[in-house]
């Protein structure tokens, strides 16, 4: 379907700063769900920054439209384009097996005899999983360091796909840390000198990178938990083309320009055969693209992807309507984060969040948690990993940090950080056997492992 036939109505005009600044400001200070927040906008008539909070918890400087974030999973988009424009290039195909460019002695998962592609990577129809069965985090604070190649390698040697490749969406992380890596090698390279070389340097983007040396670091706001306290920022190295870029609201502006085509530059056509490349995610209304989501609205389509580390938030879009942009940049891993009011910007019937429901803690004996101890298994490679520490009760999931789990009854906990709650199941002695996680409106039951 042509864009022109979603278009329904005008596109609505993107709010003043002092409705963004009080946005924001409600946010932080008022629900407490952030220490930091960068807006930038991008219209037809330019673009502008608002800015709330400081830099970090306790460094009052302001943020400005140059402070650095880490944007997460935003980073596949700029793998993305790094993919197109070698595709452009005459470099690689989007139908090329990923085997083509694995080491001798490194075989690539296959299925009924379909190989995986890039463009299946690029897509998440791979059916890699999220991270490897593999992945064990010996910092949960930085839960990617030290995953190296021959880690990598032993994965896919091992691994049997579930179902069968281009069957059904999966986002996976893994994937584009695999198509990031292959990208970086066969060009002779590392992804930082790749990303740096091929899309930053030509878009100006000066104040972006994936590794970050010293004068970098002088301008990153510090990140923090959905608690508000301080956590340590992430080293990504194989997954670096999952989440390893760090960016400026200001720099992220002008990627924004040269995706909507009001700026000028050389990987116009790149840019273009991104948004070319569809398939659907399986979600009403949601495609996904080379690294794009694309969700029909009205009016017209919303392109737009989203990114998390352990102490950073970030969003980013447009409407192709009418080429309006946003970026959203917050220094703090809270749920909310910024990405509802980023989509609220672009499209204001979709709601922001709201603060979660008070809930009240009770106390229960050590011995009464003791029974819920254990790793819990709510699909093939995401897991909740439940401990006792003193009189507090812990779940770490997949990839995350650990955190407290509250009382309210014997059974039932809440998060603080975030509107999640979860119920364990137990047998007639009282020991759990299963549970089931409930956050935004869904329920995810898991059974408990021997």
């Amino acid at each position: 379907m042509s864009f022109a036939a979603l278009a329904q109505s005008p596109a609505p005009s993107i709010l003043p700063d002092s409705e963004i600044s009080s946005l924001i400001a409600t946010r932080i200070d008022d629900e407490n769900r952030g220490v930091g927040i960068v807006v930038g906008v991008l219209e037809p008539e330019g673009t502008r920054i608002v800015t709330y909070g400081k830099l970090s918890k306790d460094d009052p400087s302001p943020l400005t439209g140059d402070t650095l974030f880490e944007i997460g999973s935003i980073s596949k988009v700029f793998t993305a384009l790094l993919l197109a424009d070698a595709v452009e290039r005459g470099e690689v195909r989007l139908d090329q097996p990923v085997a083509d460019f694995l080491p001798e002695g490194v075989s690539m998962p296959e299925r009924d005899g379909v190989k995986i592609t890039l463009l299946d990577l690029a897509t998440h129809m791979s059916g890699l999983p999220r991270l490897p069965d593999n992945f064990k985090p010996q910092n949960p604070a930085n839960p990617y360091l030290g995953y190296d190649e021959g880690d990598l390698h032993a994965f896919l040697n091992a691994y049997e796909l579930p179902r069968g490749v281009g069957e059904a969406f999966e986002y996976s992380n893994l994937g584009y840390g695999l198509l990031g890596h292959v990208l970086a090698t066969r060009a002779g390279t590392d992804y930082a000198s790749l990303l740096r070389e091929r899309i930053l340097a030509p878009l100006g983007m000066n104040r972006t990178a994936s590794a970050l040396d010293p004068d970098f670091r002088e301008g990153l706001a510090s990140g923090h938990a959905a608690s508000l306290d301080p956590v340590p920022n992430w080293d990504l190295g194989l997954f670096a083309g999952a989440g390893a870029v760090r960016s400026t609201a200001n720099d992220m502006l002008l990627f924004l320009g040269a995706a909507t085509g009001q700026v000028e530059t050389p990987l116009a056509p790149a840019f273009a055969l991104m948004l070319e490349t569809r398939r659907s995610t399986g979600a009403e209304g949601t495609d996904i693209a080379l690294g794009w989501f694309v969700v029909a609205r009205d009016p017209g389509e919303i392109v737009w992807h989203n990114g998390a580390t352990g102490g950073y938030t970030a969003s980013t879009g447009f409407r192709r309507a009418d080429g309006a942009g946003v970026v959203v940049l917050t220094n703090t891993a809270h749920e909310a984060g910024g990405e509802d009011i980023g989509l609220h910007l672009l499209d204001p019937s979709l709601p922001l969040s709201q603060p979660p429901v008070e809930r009240t803690a009770i106390d229960l004996a050590p011995g009464v948690l003791d029974r819920y101890v254990g790793r819990y298994q709510l699909s093939p490679d995401f897991f909740i990993e439940v401990t006792r520490e003193g009189d507090g009760l812990f779940a770490q999931a997949t990839g995350q940090d650990r955190f407290e789990i509250f009382p309210e009854s014997d059974t039932a906990f809440f998060y603080t950080v975030v509107d999640a709650q979860i119920r364990f199941e137990t047998d007639a002695e009282g020991r759990g056997t299963g549970l089931v996680l409930t956050q935004h409106g869904q329920n995810l039951p898991g059974q408990r492992l021997e």
